[in-house]
C-alpha cells in the first residue's frame, strides 16, 4: 500500500466522475462510522500517516466528492413535518429547480424521469408551514402545472453510508 500513499490517485475519469481509489474509500468510510473521528486514527486504520490522511481529506472536500456535515433528527430541533413532492413543470425544469433549491425548506431537489419531473424533500415545523409552503411558495412558481405531495408519518431510515459502494 505504500506506493499507493505516495502519489495522487483520485482524477477524473472519462465521464467527468471523480475516480477514487481504494484508500480514498477507505478514509470516506472511516468519516461516514464518524465524521469526527480523529484523521490520526483514520491514518491507522488505512495505512497512512495523519498528513497524508488530511491531505487527502482536504482534496475530496475542494473537489466537492464529499462533506462533512452534522446530520440532525429533524423531529428533536423543532420541524414536525417532512414531505416528498412531486412536482410536474410545464417547459424548461431548470428555472424551477433552481428556485425550489433556493428555499429554506427544501432540503434535496432531484430531477427525474418518469411521472413526475422534480421530486423535492422539504422539511417544515408543522402542518401550516407544509401548506403555506407548497400552496404559497412551491404551487405559484412559474412553470409549476401540479404537485402531488407524500407527508412523512414515520422515518424507518435514514443512512449516509452508500457512498464508496
Amino acid at each position: 500500500m505504500g506506493s499507493v500513499a505516495t502519489r495522487t490517485p483520485d482524477h477524473r475519469g472519462a465521464n467527468g466522475a471523480f475516480v477514487i481509489d481504494s484508500v480514498s474509500k477507505a478514509i470516506i468510510e472511516q468519516l461516514q462510522e464518524d465524521g469526527r473521528r480523529p484523521y490520526a486514527a483514520i491514518g491507522k486504520a488505512v495505512g497512512l500517516s495523519e498528513a497524508a490522511v488530511r491531505q487527502r481529506v482536504q482534496k475530496l472536500l475542494d473537489q466537492g466528492v464529499m462533506q462533512i456535515v452534522a446530520v440532525t433528527d429533524p423531529l428533536t430541533v423543532g420541524f414536525r413535518r417532512q414531505a416528498m413532492v412531486g412536482i410536474n413543470v410545464e417547459g424548461d425544469i431548470e428555472p424551477v429547480a433552481d428556485a425550489l433549491a433556493e428555499m429554506t425548506e427544501v432540503e434535496y431537489v432531484v430531477v427525474t424521469a418518469g411521472s413526475f419531473d422534480l421530486l423535492i424533500e422539504i422539511v417544515c415545523e408543522d402542518d401550516d408551514h407544509l401548506l403555506e409552503t407548497i400552496n404559497k411558495r412551491i404551487r405559484t412558481l412559474p412553470g409549476v402545472r401540479s404537485t402531488e405531495s407524500f407527508v412523512y408519518l414515520k422515518l424507518r431510515k435514514q443512512t449516509y453510508t452508500w457512498g464508496t459502494r
